[in-house]
């Protein structure tokens, strides 16, 4: 589905929809237009928009109810204010309502009469499964009872934590929301949640939203929810009905796209860095696959904190732009001046590559990480060093004419021994093996990355830090020979 409102134009839009982006990037705008469009919107039924500031406790105030049943409209306006101090007051209206609208069903829709596990108890019951501490119970005057979760105390409204409080008010809003679109049968209901993670945990974000998801299930209702949360994000992951968008200040235009599994690899980066100088203390480094993920993270443990990087697996080189540009969406759209980086193999690629906005883009000066085996720096944390493997290989390929990698070792032979360009993939097991080590190549090589930020590195053409190149050296911030 699309949304064109003026110059506001939301493409490609699911049932439900994330649209992330910081402070200031312009979420609630875009969210109140599409609001206040109303009618225009695609297979209009109804629309409802919920403020970012939700005020107020749970309690029942008559005046509430009065007002909004004298002035229909009412309920919707201030709804759409930027803070309504009243807000959960308003909840306990709706929780009323919400009553109303299920026992409704009951009576008109034979299946759900039929369904015996349906009732409104086991609609207060998608409530109470979000809460720890608390449940909320029907009462026999206005609004709910809140008693405690393991026993038959009560609990004041200003007893409650604020996460407490917003979850009841908005898991009231949210179904209250579902059922009344069935009343609009064959048209399309438009819930726009504003940041409704203020207050709430990131584990009780996640509840949220598997509420949601519960929410719109068999019901004809698009949900844009507009947050700079990665937790919220992350809990959608893996939903087929779940789509995603970045904004960033000025943009009108926002296209929205399935969860894949590129970003479905990054959010739990993402999650782990909610704040802007966390994530840049501790940036992302993309890699092409998983051997050149266990190289940096090998890389990152030996350091002892000195090299500071979240390494990534693309899977391999044709992804790598892709993640690159969910990088450059997500990272722009929720931190201040984020840094990134990602890292290729050379191959027959010229050393040069052109940063992206946000990602340093870098190749290593080698022909591919395997080569690194060979760099001088290496071979000393092996205990060899070059004229030895060239004598020990001299030996190997003597002996083992046979072996499957004979053809690939002696080609490198007859290429010279050239250990900065040949193609030493297949190769990598036997030269572990004839440098006497039992350690894997990716540890060895993470370590002596590692090593490059302590003792003295080697110099020279076939050194450690010639081998990776000066852009990933200087990104990095490792040490080179002259330092």
């Amino acid at each position: 589905m699309n949304i064109v409102v003026g110059e506001q134009r939301f493409l490609n839009l699911a049932k439900i929809n994330v649209l992330l982006g910081k402070n200031g990037s312009g979420k609630s705008t875009a969210l109140r237009k599409l609001d206040q469009s109303g009618s225009s919107l695609p297979n209009f039924g109804t629309v409802r928009y919920i403020t970012p500031e939700r005020g107020g406790q749970l309690t029942y105030d008559g005046g509430i109810e009065t007002t909004i049943a004298t002035n229909p409209s009412w309920s919707a306006n201030v709804r759409r204010t930027n803070r309504y101090e009243n807000f959960r007051q308003m909840s306990i209206t709706e929780f009323r309502r919400l009553e109303t609208l299920v026992l409704r069903k009951i009576e008109s829709d034979r299946s759900a009469r039929q369904d015996l596990s349906f009732s409104f108890d086991t609609t207060v019951a998608l409530i109470n499964n979000l809460l720890d501490r608390v449940r909320v119970v029907r009462s026999d005057g206005s609004g709910f009872d809140i008693k405690a979760k393991d026993g038959d105390a009560k609990r004041t409204p200003d007893s409650l934590s604020s996460g407490e409080s917003e979850l009841i008010s908005l898991a009231i809003e949210i179904l209250a929301f579902a059922y009344s679109s069935e009343t609009y049968s064959g048209k399309t209901s438009y819930l726009f949640l504003d940041e409704p993670d203020v207050h709430l945990h990131p584990d009780l974000q996640a509840r949220l939203m598997n509420l949601i998801v519960e929410a719109v299930r068999g019901r004809d209702i698009v949900i844009v929810i507009a947050t700079h949360s990665t937790a919220i994000l992350g809990a959608l992951n893996g939903q087929e009905e779940a789509h995603v968008g970045f904004i960033v200040a000025g943009q009108s235009e926002v296209h929205f796209m399935p969860i894949k599994d590129s970003l479905r690899k990054l959010l739990p980066i993402f999650g782990a860095h909610p704040l802007s100088n966390i994530f840049n203390q501790n940036p992302i480094l993309l890699v092409e696959g998983e051997d050149d993920e266990r190289i940096w993270q090998q890389a990152a443990r030996t350091s002892q904190g000195k090299l500071k990087i979240w390494p990534c697996a693309a899977g391999d080189i044709q992804s790598l732009d892709e993640y690159e540009n969910r990088v450059e969406a997500i990272a722009g759209a929720i931190y201040e001046s984020p840094k990134a980086f990602s890292l290729r193999d050379r191959d027959n690629a010229p050393y040069e590559i052109d940063d992206k906005a946000i990602v340093k883009r870098m190749r290593l000066f080698c022909r591919a990480a395997e080569n690194l085996i060979l760099s001088d720096d290496v071979l000393r944390l092996l205990g060899v060093d070059w004229s030895k493997m060239v004598t020990a290989i001299q030996e190997w390929l003597s002996k083992f004419p046979d072996h499957p990698q004979y053809i690939a070792m002696k080609a490198f032979q007859d290429a010279g021994y050239d250990r900065h360009q040949s193609n030493l993939k297949e190769l990598r097991n036997v030269l572990m093996m004839l440098a006497g080590s039992q350690k894997t190549w990716e540890v060895a090589v993470g370590q002596a990355i590692a090593g490059l930020l302590f003792g003295a590195p080697s110099s020279g053409e076939h050194s450690l830090t010639c081998y990776l190149g000066p852009k990933l050296v200087e990104a990095l911030n490792l040490k080179t020979a002259t330092d």
